[in-house]
């Protein structure tokens, strides 16, 4: 039965929840399809953080070793994504490496030796919030890197993936595709709040101008890059359906027991909209 406001009974059941008021309440201007998307959308997200609690006991109690590559233009959602994934997993059975530009020493390092250091113990999962494709893509778009680092780099990456592998580490590896213009539109909002300007780097204050150089190394990033372990390209113009997106990859790619097929199974937006 539909309503004036094209709603169902069950749309409205899910709109007189504490939930549903509370996004109601949350609005600045009354929309009631929004607010019934949104609690669908954080409805779907706690299905999928409890499986991945089960997800996390099973590497836990097992000894494995995951390690999830979250890459993407600058403002793309990776660390909102990462975020909302281990917002209830235990802080002790995860970490988040987001490493600053490298110090000296690292400097005159094996490149990969740095990162070589984060890799997981035993039970754990490490979340890489951008990586070694640091010099695949914004390493020689801003000059960080010389031709000859970028070529061996891109010479020894694949062994190197493979290496990890081979020594039982199960590696994923995402990518969020954002356009030109929302880029644009986050930079513009990240700049404009007073919360979130001091996110706003240097390499941002470039990134649209240098937008098609971006777009060739990632390319041949893509081209390149996946023999040991493919990439999973998540469209991330909308930040929820992309950490929905990241989320079921996830939970697909590793091979835990006790898996909900039916929870981690992709949805479409339709579905996930009248689910």
């Amino acid at each position: 039965m539909k309503n004036s406001f094209n709603l169902t009974d069950k749309d409205l059941n899910i709109l007189n929840s504490k939930k549903g008021l509370e996004a109601l309440l949350r609005q600045n201007k009354f929309d009631l399809q929004k607010a019934l998307r949104n609690v669908k959308y954080e409805k779907r997200l706690e299905k999928l953080q409890e499986e991945m609690l089960i997800l996390q006991q099973w590497v836990a109690r097992n000894n494995k070793k995951v390690i999830i590559l979250f890459e993407g233009r600058d403002a793309a959602g990776k660390g909102g994504a990462i975020r909302r994934i281990i917002q209830h997993l235990p802080p002790r059975a995860i970490r988040v490496v987001a490493l600053p530009k490298p110090n000296q020493t690292e400097i005159g390092q094996w490149y990969f030796q740095r990162y070589i250091n984060r890799l997981p113990n035993n039970g754990e999962i490490v979340f890489f919030d951008r990586s070694w494709y640091n010099r695949a893509v914004v390493e020689p778009v801003n000059g960080f890197c010389s031709k000859k680092e970028y070529d061996i780099f891109m010479g020894q990456v694949n062994e190197f993936e493979k290496m990890i592998q081979d020594s039982g580490i199960i590696l994923l590896k995402l990518y969020f595709s954002i356009t030109k213009n929302e880029q644009a539109r986050r930079f513009n909002d990240i700049i404009s709040s007073s919360h979130k300007k001091w996110k706003y780097s240097e390499v941002d204050k470039k990134a649209i101008t240098l937008w098609d150089e971006y777009t060739k190394y990632k390319e041949t990033m893509f081209l390149n890059t996946q023999k040991a372990t493919p990439w999973k390209i998540i469209k991330a113009n909308r930040k929820t359906n992309a950490r929905i997106r990241a989320f079921e990859y996830i939970l697909h790619k590793i091979p835990y027991e006790n898996k909900d097929l039916e929870t981690i199974k992709p949805k479409s937006i339709r579905a996930l909209l009248e689910g």
